[in-house]
């Protein structure tokens, strides 16, 4: 029998010992923020993280792409970078990023092991052990502690003031992204509300940056700002014109407002630090070629994604498409239905982001032109959030470009949240819940009919049929759409029409949640 990696216990660790709690449970000793500042001494952290060079993002929407842009931009001015992110979409290591690159296999263990044995033994009924994301924190800390990282890069998980990153004490600079309606059971169900949790990671003299947000929102940051004695500013996007003729890494209009804030904030970063020598602060019809280099070649997985299916047995792989986006918020599906309405459309060969340009499989413009095109929206999302207001957003999107989806597919997620190595194993067919697809699919079903979007209601009764796939697995299929009990099964249904229909391009958007862009991406990479 093999035996269990070090790497692998501490997955197993990670999935069935690390107390988990929902920021949401006040109540919980250990959801209490005040803790994290007692587990920074049992570590021994506090001298390190107050030499810490640090950029602080909170936000709603593009975080993730901020704090992505600005690693990319500082690491390619020569600066070694720590970035911590959250989710992660495949392994929990993408999580920890030193210089771009995920932390290692052994460095993880090592410092896992580390903090995860110092913490057991000095916890208690009093001070508990952690919660999840609140030791991944702290792991991140101590691994960018380790690798003598120049700058850290710290993506809020939720909200900000109570979050366990807003240990920080002095940042180097701080920026809030573009604000929304996300959390509202944990943050406030108003954009005042939501704003004031987010702007808990200002401090006092430390400038911070922002992007044009809704007035209720806007007067709330700079009312803390203002408290705080913050210089805050609102950032345009970036002029697409400076980047001499290229496009930003990260697809969508939208990444130029995350851009414009990443330059900011890096610009900033470097003035505090005294690195002067390396650029202009006062440029504005310009950005030193460093910069562009990390504008230009920034990556990130599940966002704005567009992936052709390689391992389809078809005499053009480009007939399958996924275009992957980990929208989950209304505002942030428009901009995915936006996105994808205007990528379809585009006569050129799909980005591949895991394969490198020149093994992508080329199809003739004459050729691709011929192909009559469908779309298929393959979508899940968590019953937390509104589905009604995420498929109505989207139908209403694409309509608007001249786009409608041909059917809808409803799959569960193929891992489990906050559950790592051998845990996050897909559950077996007896076990496999489909309740909340069947709701998918019945609000799917009920926007199609037009009883949302204008139009008769209509009852979508009787229009639903059990179906038996060749695997001898339920589905449930209606008029427009299909529940498949697995991932898988919806893919081979998938390749079996592209195989079926070889004149015929299908372009596949996937959305609805980051787990969802993980789980496709697993599957692909196989």
């Amino acid at each position: 029998m093999e035996e269990v990696s070090s790497y692998e216990k501490a997955l197993d660790v990670l999935s069935s010992f690390i107390t988990l709690r929902s920021p949401a449970d006040k109540g919980s000793k250990c959801s209490r923020f005040d803790f994290v500042f007692d587990y920074i001494k049992i570590l021994d952290l506090e001298e390190p993280i107050s030499k810490m060079k640090i950029i602080h993002v909170a936000g709603t929407k593009g975080k993730g792409s901020t704090c992505t842009f600005v690693e990319s931009i500082l690491r390619n001015c020569g600066f070694r970078t720590g970035l911590f992110t959250s989710p992660h979409l495949i392994d929990v290591r993408e999580r920890f990023r030193v210089d771009g690159v995920d932390i290692c296999e052994e460095k993880f263990s090592a410092h896992f092991w580390w903090c995860y044995d110092i913490l057991k033994e000095n916890t208690n009924e009093d001070l508990p052990m952690p919660f999840l994301f609140c030791f991944f924190t702290l792991l991140a800390l101590k691994i960018f502690t380790a690798e003598q990282v120049d700058v850290v890069i710290l993506e809020v998980g939720i909200g900000g003031r109570l979050d366990s990153t807003n240990l920080v004490q002095a940042p180097i600079v701080c920026g809030i992204c573009s604000l929304g309606y996300d959390h509202v059971e944990i943050l406030g169900h108003t954009l005042g509300q939501i704003a004031g949790e987010k702007a808990g990671i200002f401090k006092h003299g430390v400038p911070a940056f922002t992007v044009s947000q809704p007035d209720e929102a806007m007067s709330v940051l700079q009312e803390k700002a203002s408290q705080l004695g913050v210089h805050l500013e609102v950032v345009p996007p970036l002029d697409a014109n400076l980047l001499n003729g290229l496009k930003l890494g990260l697809e969508g209009e939208h990444q130029y407002q995350n851009a414009g804030l990443a330059v900011a904030l890096c610009y900033t970063w470097l003035h505090r630090t005294g690195h002067l020598e390396i650029t202009n602060l006062e440029q504005t019809s310009s950005l030193p070629e460093s910069f562009i280099k990390g504008l230009t070649t920034a990556n990130l997985q599940g966002r704005a994604q567009i992936v052709s299916d390689q391992h389809i047995d078809i005499e053009c792989p480009g007939d399958l498409v996924f275009y992957l986006d980990g929208a989950h918020t209304s505002e942030s599906m428009e901009i995915c239905a936006r996105w994808f309405s205007i990528a379809i459309k585009e006569d050129s060969q799909p980005r591949d982001n895991f394969r490198a340009s020149h093994e992508l499989v080329q199809m003739p413009p004459d050729e691709r032109s011929r192909k009559n095109s469908i779309q298929i929206l393959l979508f899940n999302c968590m019953s937390v959030r509104d589905p009604q207001l995420l498929l109505l957003r989207l139908i209403k999107t694409c309509a608007s470009h001249g786009v409608r989806f041909k059917k809808a597919l409803f799959v569960p997620n193929m891992t489990a949240f906050f559950k790592f190595g051998s845990h996050a194993l897909p559950p077996t067919d007896s076990q496999v819940e489909l309740s909340w697809q069947f709701t998918l699919q019945k609000e799917w079903e009920s926007l199609m009919q037009g009883n949302k979007v204008g139009g008769d209601a209509k009852s979508t009764d009787g229009v639903c049929e059990e179906v038996k796939d060749d695997l001898k697995m339920s589905t449930k299929s209606c008029e427009n759409s299909m529940v498949f009990s697995s991932l898988p099964l919806a893919i081979k249904w998938l390749r079996d029409s592209a195989k079926q229909n070889q004149s015929i391009r299908f372009q596949v958007l996937v959305t609805g949640s980051l787990h969802l862009m993980g789980d496709i991406l697993k599957f692909i990479k196989k």
